[in-house]
């Protein structure tokens, strides 16, 4: 596959299949590009992978989850070059590995919702941020359980993805209330919980998230409300930002907006320490922050 053939690829399935994220087009993309591809050895079937991750990199969507769930679908199926002694037998188990990897993450949403949802209380008031296939899975699976809760989502400045949160609530009969952004600190007093997805976990424990997380962990943490992250392990990233300058441009901002004057651009994720974070609901278990750098090293041995 060319460069070309690969964007269209990565961009058509997230153009016309709402429920997929980011992070699993990107795998999908790289098995189609490990079906399909005509190298003669590993060093060039690995180049061609890379240069497929680069590909979607430079795309209008999302880098984070990208990065991170292509590091874990490269890491797991190169494992197969240790085993093998030929390159069709090795191309042949890293197909297999991948189809194995693809298939557990598409059941990764579902256990995290199935843990999460056990701690949304009958009454409670919930909180969360933007739009999260998963925190949609959990509050539905809560619901379905017969609880009765309410929701609060923000409006989630510049592509208003809480709007479509908010109707997506609305038609599986949760109760659902559309907020300003600037108005998290005066409803906190008012929630129960706190409840968010994350674009990318990293190794303290913290998440990297859509604008505006971090300052609802900082008012969660002030007026002491449980803050809650729900997320799959795919997620989790090599990376260990000190601050918000720290996380790398190419995870802030899109592909496009990097020739510019980043001065004037506007982020489009932040970071929000671990000290802010009570829980991570994930298809590991439930982890506490300081429970995550563990994680990352058994899923990278």
């Amino acid at each position: 596959m060319n460069r070309q053939e690969i964007e269209r690829f990565f961009c058509e399935i997230l153009q016309n299949e709402h429920e997929i994220s980011a992070g699993i087009a990107a795998i999908r993309t790289l098995m189609n590009v490990l079906e399909k591809d005509k190298s003669e050895t590993v060093q060039e079937l690995d180049a061609n992978l890379q240069i497929a991750v680069e590909v979607m990199k430079n795309t209008e969507y999302p880098v984070t989850g990208v990065a991170s769930g292509c590091e874990l679908f490269m890491r797991f199926i190169t494992l197969a070059k240790l085993d093998t002694k030929t390159f069709a037998e090795c191309k042949g188990i890293m197909l297999n590995r991948g189809k194995l990897f693809l298939k557990k993450l598409m059941q990764a949403k579902g256990k995290v919702a199935k843990l999460a949802s056990s701690f949304i209380v009958d009454g409670y008031r919930v909180l969360t941020h933007s739009k999260s296939r998963v925190v949609f899975q959990a509050l539905k699976e809560a619901a379905q359980q017969n609880k009765r809760f309410e929701v609060y989502v923000t409006h989630s400045t510049l592509d208003n993805s809480g709007k479509e949160m908010c109707e997506k609530l609305r038609e599986a009969n949760i109760m659902c209330t559309l907020i300003l952004d600037s108005a998290v600190g005066y409803v906190m007093e008012k929630v129960d919980v706190v409840v968010v997805g994350a674009e990318g976990v990293v190794e303290s424990g913290g998440v990297i998230n859509k604008i505006g997380t971090y300052t609802m962990a900082l008012c969660a943490k002030e007026m002491k409300k449980p803050f809650f992250v729900l997320t799959e392990s795919f997620k989790f990233c090599r990376l260990y930002p000190l601050n918000q300058h720290d996380l790398p441009n190419e995870f802030k901002y899109t592909a496009r907006t990097l020739g510019k004057d980043l001065s004037q651009e506007h982020p489009l994720v932040d970071y929000t320490p671990p000290a802010y974070i009570n829980l991570l609901f994930t298809d590991l278990g439930i982890l506490t922050p300081s429970a995550v750098s563990d994680e990352l090293i058994k899923l990278y041995l």
